[in-house]
């Protein structure tokens, strides 16, 4: 069997369900514990879209999960322990209008609307996503112009080959087997940067307030674009890009 094709139809898997699911329908549970959403994506992709109208305390049981790649559910007489490893997507609107920061389209919310509004998330669960990525709309000039793009076969003979660098990297870790399931300590022996990555990223956690775990998140981040690029040592412009993607970190985002 090809190992590369059951990554890519693996990862395509997706579980997608709405915004009014309860803790239980997500972790799993009940009198004779069922797995739940969170576990049926196990080597795939949880879909959650309108990320803040989810209850706060649905998305919070993510935490653990998202941590350690398993769900435990205790019962009085035993404990049930669900496989939980996959990749979190999810969307929101950057305001309850919609139109923050819209190049054209004046936002209409009340002050303070905003910032309310990014709160329903909590900032342990932004820690364990690796990328925030703020979506501006794409104006009819850049839709219509025409200018040469790399292929998708390229991006996925990238992707494989960054995979390739991994699986040898983490083949004597059992049950690693990319970046994102670095522990801090391989994080410290496989993402060693520079003086000048030092200072870049000295500076983005003191003006970003950015914590501990986000600080290995773009660590593991930038790792894995100075694979995607072929690259054995990090780069300061790598450690740069993975700042880049971490949007929702910026003190200034709702005020």
């Amino acid at each position: 069997m090809n190992v590369h094709k059951l990554m890519f139809d693996l990862i395509l898997i997706h579980s997608a369900f709405s915004h009014t699911t309860s803790d239980v329908a997500l972790v799993g549970g009940g009198s004779f514990p069922q797995p739940g959403e969170i576990s049926l994506a196990h080597n795939g992709v949880l879909f959650l879209d309108e990320l803040p109208e989810f209850q706060r305390s649905v998305l919070e049981v993510m935490r653990q999960p998202l941590e350690d790649r398993v769900i435990t559910i205790s019962r009085a007489k035993f404990t049930v322990e669900y496989p939980a490893s996959f990749m979190l997507i999810s969307s929101m609107n950057p305001c309850p209008c919609g139109y923050y920061n819209h190049p054209e389209k004046e936002c209409v919310c009340a002050p303070g609307n905003i910032q309310r509004y990014l709160n329903k998330i909590s900032g342990p669960l932004l820690d364990r996503i690796d990328i925030h990525i703020e979506v501006v709309p794409v104006s009819y000039d850049e839709l219509s112009e025409i200018k040469p793009a790399e292929s998708s076969t390229n991006i996925r003979d990238r992707v494989i080959a960054a995979r390739e660098i991994q699986s040898e990297r983490f083949k004597n870790k059992e049950q690693i087997y990319c970046n994102a399931q670095m522990s801090s300590k391989m994080i410290r022996e496989h993402c060693e940067i520079d003086t000048a990555g030092k200072a870049l990223l000295k500076k983005a956690m003191e003006k970003l307030g950015l914590s501990a775990r986000a600080y290995d998140r773009i660590l593991k981040v930038s790792r894995t674009i100075a694979d995607l690029e072929g690259k054995e040592n990090i780069q300061s412009y790598h450690l740069a890009e993975a700042i880049q993607y971490r949007s929702l970190d910026r003190s200034g985002w709702g005020n």
